[in-house]
């Protein structure tokens, strides 16, 4: 399936160019599982080619990050909280849980922000528990800005400097995925054994 997406990205930007950068980078951002790591360095190559310029893409491509994480922000914020606490017993999250979270955002949403834009798969999500810990929106917005910034930037450039070759850096990226989300898994079994052992005392 992330085959069929990265086929679909190039064929879509190679008619499109700047509008397809701006859109893919807007859904990915908004927690459509599109990978960036496809759309920007194929911008990049699209502008070694002389088919897009570099620098308008990279800022399209950040612009279009940032609107689509804006979208999940207020995704968040206006039905997010609600849905949760729902659902939070299935989720095994308590009430206390879900205030350490907005405890967390309102002390280090700036750097939680900034840094989840320079991680695969993290990236693509992170502004909704962001909207639903009802983080500051200037603040989310800047930090979003200059976090996919530095993304765009450093994929935008390998693919320009990797020309033809840019699809070789895909399957480094692919590791990265793998990595994170063993970590992301390590990390939520931990915090369910220990929410077991706290209730078994």
């Amino acid at each position: 399936m992330v085959e069929s997406l990265i086929n679909m990205v190039i064929l879509v930007m190679g008619k499109l160019g700047y509008l397809g950068v701006f859109v893919f980078m807007a859904l990915e951002s908004a927690c459509i599982p599109i990978p960036s790591e496809a759309i920007l360095p194929f911008g990049g190559y699209l502008s070694y080619i002389g088919r897009l310029s570099i620098i308008p893409t990279i800022i399209i491509g950040t612009l279009g990050g940032t609107f689509g994480s804006i979208l999940a922000y207020y995704l968040g914020k206006l039905g997010g909280r609600p849905l949760v606490e729902k659902y939070a017993s299935f989720l095994h999250l308590s009430k206390s849980s879900l205030d350490k979270s907005d405890a967390y955002f309102k002390k280090y949403g700036e750097k939680i922000v900034f840094y989840s834009r320079l991680l695969p798969i993290v990236r693509t999500f992170i502004s909704l528990p962001a909207g639903i810990s009802n983080m500051d929106f200037k603040k989310f917005t800047v930090y979003t800005f200059f976090g996919s910034l530095i993304w765009s930037t450093l994929l935008g450039f390998t693919g320009y400097y990797m020309g033809a070759n840019w699809i070789i850096i895909r399957p480094w990226f692919h590791y990265a995925d793998i990595v994170v989300v063993v970590v992301i898994v390590g990390l939520i079994g931990y915090k369910l054994m220990t929410i077991k052992k706290v209730k078994k005392l």
